[in-house]
């Protein structure tokens, strides 16, 4: 999915995420995340990272279901509502539907978050409780704070690493039996994938979103196998902004040393909003020629008005604004094109398309024989200054 943004040039089109390029990994809720996004002006780069395929003919899960019903837990915990869903319809297939249920009316049930609620509820069970969180951290709290020893627990697993949670339990002294509703697998088509990469390598998107935590590691593996990890992480430790959706989906990416950022309630909304304030944030800020000039990733707000500009150009626009108001040579914008060669013929074409993409020619001052530069005003007010 490659989503637009409303037409550039409209003064009142832009919302906060205009001019940036977003990188969604997710695989499900994509088009939900799509959508959010592109509502606030983002351009929208889907790669899934990761596929998820049911079990509802796997052995292992069909062997979880009936040791349940055979053997009853003490506890249940559901996770994630597709998950729940999944099983419960994965019982029903094979004809042990009312027996799951019947057992989980008589048992301790917690339910992760309110999504997992509405579908422990929907499928006619009640949860004993929840936490506000939405944390497995609170859970487990709880369920220590009970106390454990001797109990039977039951995991709906999810594909989402659990560090130090199923070790908890069985240190005091609980039995935990997991319920594998679905699994992770790479993508079929990897396409998508690496064309995010190559995109993150080469600065094309201005934020990467996470929504889970095998996908932000089905993403570092595919790097790895591409000989370009090192340049993946720099990418994300200096240019893109790493976004996820909360800190167990960070965790594949935080042991890699690359810093990522979370919204406090971790959903997608937060997530989006979250954007909503970093990506403008780390927009350049200049006044220039009398205007008020914002550089954001692919496009630039010229007095409130939006223009799209191309790679090229932007290149440029970005040599010259590191060293604002100071004359920057051809060689040195040569060196910023990307491909360019030795040509600095290229620099004058470049140079020529990002003034009629900004509509303001009088943005960049020529400086015969010595290179360009930027029409800095002096006297713009502070707030604007670098």
């Amino acid at each position: 999915m490659r989503a637009t943004p409303s037409h550039p040039d409209s003064p009142t089109a832009h919302g906060p995420l205009a001019g940036f390029t977003v990188g969604v990994t997710a695989a499900r809720r994509a088009d939900e995340l799509g959508a959010l996004l592109q509502r606030r002006g983002a351009t929208v780069l889907h790669a899934p990272a990761l596929r998820i395929v049911p079990l509802a003919d796997d052995s292992e899960l069909l062997a979880a279901t009936k040791e349940l019903i055979d053997h009853a837990p003490d506890v249940v915990i559901a996770t994630t509502a597709i998950g729940f869903r999944g099983w419960i319809e994965a019982a029903d297939g094979w004809g042990y539907g009312e027996a799951l249920l019947g057992r989980l009316r008589g048992v301790e049930l917690l339910a992760r978050g309110p999504k997992v609620k509405g579908a422990v509820r929907a499928a006619g069970l009640t949860e004993e409780w929840s936490p506000s969180s939405e944390s497995m951290a609170e859970v487990l709290d709880r369920l220590l704070g009970e106390g454990v020893a001797g109990r039977r627990v039951a995991l709906q697993l999810h594909g989402e690493p659990l560090p130090g949670f199923v070790e908890a339990l069985r240190a005091g002294g609980a039995e935990v039996v997991g319920v594998p509703v679905y699994r992770w697998l790479p993508p079929e088509d990897l396409a998508p994938v690496d064309r995010l990469l190559d995109a993150t390598v080469g600065r094309g998107v201005d934020a990467l979103t996470f929504t889970s935590a095998p996908a932000a590691a089905s993403l570092l593996a595919r790097a790895e196998e591409r000989g370009m990890a090192d340049e993946f992480l720099a990418a994300l430790g200096h240019d893109v902004l790493p976004a996820c959706v909360g800190p167990v989906t960070a965790l594949p990416l935080q042991s890699r040393g690359v810093d990522t950022v979370q919204p406090e309630r971790f959903r997608l909304g937060p997530l989006v909003q979250l954007l909503c304030q970093e990506l403008p944030a780390r927009a350049r800020v200049l006044p220039v020629a009398g205007r008020r000039v914002e550089i954001r990733g692919h496009a630039v707000l010229v007095a409130d008005e939006l223009r799209a500009v191309p790679p090229a150009g932007m290149a440029l626009l970005r040599a010259l604004a590191r060293r604002p108001g100071w004359v920057v040579a051809r060689a040195e914008l040569l060196r910023a094109l990307p491909g360019a060669g030795r040509d600095e013929h290229a620099v004058e074409t470049a140079m020529a398309r990002l003034r009629t993409s900004l509509g303001a020619p009088k943005l960049i001052q020529t400086v015969v024989k010595r290179g360009y530069r930027l029409a800095i005003d002096p006297a713009a007010d502070a707030k604007y200054a670098d």
